[in-house]
């Protein structure tokens, strides 16, 4: 059911509300026993970073054009470092999400097109994830890469079992898996023997090729994740901190310590493998290395030690596996910002599992096991040209005084924040242009200049949209007088005394108001009906016979709400009922005699109505009684 609050805004939900300030910042001590309160949410947020997408286009980077795509690794941690920070910032002091903050800024349709962009964008990590455990599975045990990717449905409900065990004990358990990552690398560069002078020249910029370019995008689409910025701006706010200035500035500055060392760490995992693929591959004349497979069974003859290739296919386990947590909480955090709608956790990860292992299953089946290695680096260029999408509303919301107050970014993060997706943005256009160039030579070139071109200049609109849209002043709104029928006078007024009234409450501050206006309209004589539908996707399925967390904790409230109103005197019976609100309260109106129905106001406009539909639209249409809207 749609919340609001008393003056007809939408009223926010809690990010990942399951953790949301379940960590206590508040300790005694000196820094570095507050710092270790605040450690944690940049380490979740750095393995999808170092997932096994990352490898494809690090391996191809390395054995193609040996360490001179090592500066777009470091441009790119400074990237990521940059926007990561400004997710944080937005967490801690806006205390929203990245979802839920573009959810504010943008036109319904807008947010309907990024939060596709976002899915498409967690299904291209997962995907990743998905190829990289089954080719690690057959690398150590010998699986056939479908098995490989068959067992990876199974590893969908690892998520569920961590997070019974809190925030602070999964953070330690994606910690222990980046050390693992970070070892198994340190081990093979250490192997490798790579000659220092020649990839601190690495550090240069430059592009040798327009194939370098491709490698170039897909590092940084590897690097800065869009499903990242989501989810670190959620996570910070697992933290519970003083809401002081004092507070929120040492937050920040704690989260940017935290983010400096977990990104840092991944830096180093990516340069690892890049510098491995350099010394080892490059330099020996295997320079089309790009496959995952092809690498590992390289590197033994190469480095001379049986244990090297054990080593890399244990890291790239424990990539999928960390990865796959990412995915999952990045994929609730955009489903319950952008469209305010919550499904079983279990349920939410087998279908973004699903959407990655279809198509994996598909080319794996149809082109072979060798088109693997394609499949992993085309996925990190789609993370990319999602990018501008994440970026761009971030900036605007943390840039904006009146959103962050003196929490909102300074002259030279703007710049450099700016600075940053402008170059995101024009990488991906000059990506786009010479792949839709190369497709137009194609036999069946008419697809793309009906479909594919249209495609993308609704999206280049949509990208345009999404940056202007903000800097520009609302709107005037005016009325225009309709001509009406002459006036035929009033009957005389009549007083209706409603002896049952229903109230729908959805546990928001719009309750206050719902309840007030009806027992003023009731009054003591009254009998009222307190409405609430429980709507996860187990009460739609089960319906009464759910019996859950969620459940167990409305029909609480609702008694509450009950037992406060009886101590008042006023009769009432609190009601719940099960699926859609839409649905559920005009039924339970119905069945218990209600003749005048009371609900809060949603704030929504006329587009958003019709776009997402509303509670009070619906029900509305579906009661035959009168219905009284609140503000």
């Amino acid at each position: 059911m749609d919340t609001s609050d008393g003056n007809g805004h939408e009223q926010q939900r809690q990010s990942l509300s399951e953790v949301h300030g379940s960590v206590v910042t508040e300790v005694k001590g000196g820094f570095w026993k507050r710092l270790f309160a605040f450690l944690g949410p940049a380490y979740l947020v750095s393995v999808g970073y170092m997932d096994p997408g990352n490898w494809a286009t690090d391996l191809a980077g390395g054995s193609r054009f040996g360490y001179d795509l090592l500066w777009v690794l470091l441009m790119s941690n400074f990237m990521a470092l940059l926007l990561q920070s400004m997710c944080a910032r937005l967490g801690v002091v806006a205390q929203r999400d990245l979802a839920q903050a573009s959810r504010e800024l943008y036109h319904p349709v807008a947010n309907i097109f990024n939060y596709i962009l976002a899915e498409i964008a967690i299904a291209a990590c997962d995907l990743a994830e998905v190829v990289g455990m089954a080719i690690g599975l057959q690398l150590l045990f010998g699986f056939p890469l479908t098995w490989g990717i068959a067992i990876s449905v199974l590893d969908s409900f690892l998520l569920l079992f961590l997070m019974q065990l809190g925030i602070r004990k999964l953070e330690a358990i994606i910690l222990g898996l980046v050390l693992i990552i970070g070892g198994a690398f340190a081990v093979q560069v250490f192997l490798a023997k790579p000659d220092v002078g020649e990839v601190a020249a690495g550090f240069v910029p430059s592009i040798p090729s327009s194939q370098a370019l491709l490698i170039a995008i897909g590092i940084i689409g590897a690097t800065v994740m869009p499903h990242n910025l989501y989810l670190h701006s959620a996570l910070v706010q697992s933290r519970k901190i003083t809401r002081t200035p004092v507070g929120i500035r040492r937050a920040i500055r704690y989260n940017i310590v935290d983010s400096a060392i977990a990104l840092n760490l991944a830096l180093f995992v990516n340069a690892a493998i890049l510098i491995l693929a350099a010394t080892v591959f490059h330099k020996n004349g295997y320079q089309g290395v790009s496959e995952i497979q092809d690498a590992h069974r390289l590197l033994e003859p190469l480095l001379g030690k049986n244990y090297a290739p054990a080593l890399f296919a244990i890291a790239l386990i424990a990539a999928g596996q960390s990865s796959t947590v990412t995915g999952t909480l990045a994929g609730q955090i955009v489903m319950e910002g952008y469209l305010h709608l919550r499904i079983a956790p279990w349920l939410r990860r087998l279908i973004t599992r699903l959407l990655a292992v279809v198509p994996a299953m598909l080319v794996v089946t149809l082109l072979g096991e060798s088109a693997t290695g394609d499949m992993l680096i085309m996925s990190q260029v789609i993370l990319s040209m999602q990018l501008g999408f994440a970026v761009i509303p971030l900036l605007h919301y943390v840039s904006d005084r009146r959103k962050m107050g003196e929490f909102a970014l300074g002259f030279w993060a703007k710049l450099g924040g700016w600075a940053t997706a402008v170059l995101i943005v024009l990488l991906n256009v000059r990506l786009v242009l010479q792949q839709v160039e190369d497709w137009l030579l194609l036999p069946n070139a008419w697809a793309i200049e009906w479909f594919v071109i249209p495609g993308l200049l609704f999206a280049a609109a949509m990208l345009l949209y999404i940056t202007v849209k903000p800097l520009l002043p609302h709107a005037l709104v005016t009325r225009t007088q309709v001509p009406h029928a002459p006036f035929a006078g009033i009957a005389p007024v009549q007083k209706h005394h409603y002896r049952v009234v229903a109230i729908a409450l959805d546990f928001s501050s719009a309750d206050q108001k719902a309840i007030e206006h009806a027992v003023n309209v009731g009054g003591n004589t009254a009998s009222y009906l307190l409405l609430h539908a429980v709507e996860t996707a187990g009460a739609w399925v089960l319906g009464s016979e759910i019996s859950d967390l969620e459940t167990a904790s409305d029909v609480q409230n609702l008694e509450a709400y009950a037992a406060s109103l009886r101590t008042m005197g006023y009769a009432c019976e609190p009601i719940i009922g099960y699926g859609t609100a839409k649905k559920a309260i005009p039924a339970l109106v119905k069945a218990h005699g209600a003749q005048l129905l009371v609900m809060g106001a949603h704030g929504h406009h006329a587009v958003k109505d019709l776009i997402l539909g509303t509670t009070v639209e619906a029900v509305r249409h579906m009661v035959d009684i009168p219905v009284l809207i609140v503000r």
